[in-house]
């Protein structure tokens, strides 16, 4: 618990000192882009949480090092390995100049260190035939772990739409990543993924619910790393754990992300990484929570947006939730993941369609 409490309160006081002093820093840190389709605040706002987050993180690993050596050179190669990552990131906030390609290359990058250092390379996928290339040719597995930690990295980008919706999902997730790392007494990926959950706290107290600070591409691409990185350790050191595992406790932001590619290149006939507002978030704010409260006289937009980010929340729970409980058996979570899918693409159309359940909608007591 040092390393959560240590982490947490670094997060907290660095992110406050970033919010208190944003008028010395907000012509490099704030997000003034207030027009684009995906922008939903109304006053500038400093885009770089990330940089508490990583202190936060870097602090408590350091710590951990006088306590226990093996801790803190597991979580200190961690974080070399994450600086390609999170740097490029954290320039795109600063300058808003660094491409998406430029942005995945670069955690494609990390992956490859973390990979070197760690040993982190995925064994197998649990599908026929891909597992036997992995096995058959290096070279293959390799490029699937680049790829999927890239992946999983640009996907916290891609939910980071709405005030706690990003840093709450992945404390979710690493909650699940804890769990499971003290089930097989992995207490060096238990105390990485308690560090992280400590550092999105401290975050979060600042981020939600009134938005005073953002996660940012450093901050999102950071955590994704994070993230996939001990999915990929928990998997690759304990074979008990099945790798649909990890797969099925990330399963809203990667299928938020295949579906969006999906919708962008097939339905609408654009590049894929066009800018729209057509993510699922995007929807239940304007078609949920806007419109259930008596649109845009209802509520301040500030309290509408944090009240969309606790429907995801749930929704990312409907996955990990049954990763928790069958971490072992990938049967039982390759249905599930079938079945949160067929959940997802439900949920999402029946929003288009203006005929989203009752259940779901805000009453508007006025």
């Amino acid at each position: 618990m040092s390393a959560l409490i240590a982490s947490f309160l670094t997060s907290l006081l660095v992110t406050l000192w970033v919010v208190r002093y944003s008028h010395l820093h907000s012509h490099l840190t704030a997000d003034s882009d207030l027009s684009g389709v995906q922008k939903f605040h109304t006053v500038a706002v400093p885009r770089v949480g990330g940089i508490g987050i990583f202190l936060g993180i870097l602090l408590a690993l350091s710590m951990r090092y006088f306590q226990n050596s093996e801790v803190g050179t597991f979580g200190l190669l961690l974080i070399a390995a994450s600086l390609p990552a999170f740097l490029s990131g954290l320039i795109e906030d600063l300058t808003k100049r660094v491409g998406v390609r430029v942005r995945l290359l670069a955690t494609v990058a990390s992956a490859g260190l973390a990979g070197y250092f760690l040993n982190a390379w995925l064994s197998s996928v649990q599908i026929l035939g891909i597992d036997n290339l992995m096995l058959a040719y290096p070279f293959v597995a390799i490029a699937i772990t680049c790829f999927a930690v890239g992946g999983v990295a640009n996907a916290f980008n891609i939910i980071d739409g709405y005030n706690g919706l990003s840093a709450m999902v992945a404390v979710i997730i690493l909650s699940g990543i804890a769990y499971v790392a003290f089930q097989v007494s992995d207490f060096l990926i238990m105390i990485a993924a308690l560090a992280m959950i400590g550092a999105l706290l401290g975050f979060l107290v600042w981020n939600y619910p009134r938005g005073l600070i953002f996660l940012g591409d450093g901050g999102a691409y950071f955590v994704g790393f994070w993230i996939a990185e001990l999915s990929v350790l928990l998997t690759s050191r304990h074979p008990e754990v099945s790798k649909w595992f990890p797969l099925l406790l990330c399963l809203y932001p990667i299928f938020e992300t295949l579906f969006t590619i999906y919708r962008r290149v097939i339905l609408k006939r654009v590049h894929p990484g066009m800018p729209d507002a057509s993510h699922l978030h995007q929807l239940i704010y304007m078609r949920i929570v806007r419109w259930s409260i008596g649109g845009e006289d209802g509520l301040p937009t500030t309290q509408r947006n944090a009240m969309t980010s606790p429907y995801l929340w749930v929704l990312a729970a409907l996955s990990v939730i049954p990763a928790i409980l069958f971490w072992r058996y990938h049967l039982v979570l390759k249905a599930f993941a079938v079945l949160f899918a067929i959940t997802y693409v439900w949920i999402y159309w029946s929003i288009v369609r203006f005929k989203a359940p009752e259940w779901i909608r805000i009453r508007n007591s006025n």
